[in-house]
């Protein structure tokens, strides 16, 4: 499963998806990740979508929470 078809699955809108996508690929450049079917980018994903769920909106604070949780900072 791609990252962006995870993100369509979940009960959100389109610029909603928008969001988490910036956020993801913002996360993924940040942590040199490349390849969209490495289970890495689907955790990033996974975190990327539980930071949303807080209710943290702003693309750059989810990527910044996503990188202090998944790289213990």
């Amino acid at each position: 499963m791609t990252v962006h078809q995870l993100f369509q699955k979940t009960a959100l809108q389109p610029e909603d998806i928008e969001r988490l996508v910036d956020a993801h690929q913002r996360t993924l450049r940040a942590l040199g990740l490349k390849d969209n079917d490495d289970p890495l980018t689907q955790a990033v994903a996974k975190k990327i979508i539980d930071i949303d769920r807080s209710g943290v909106r702003d693309p750059h604070q989810i990527s910044e929470l996503a990188l202090r949780l998944l790289c213990g900072l």
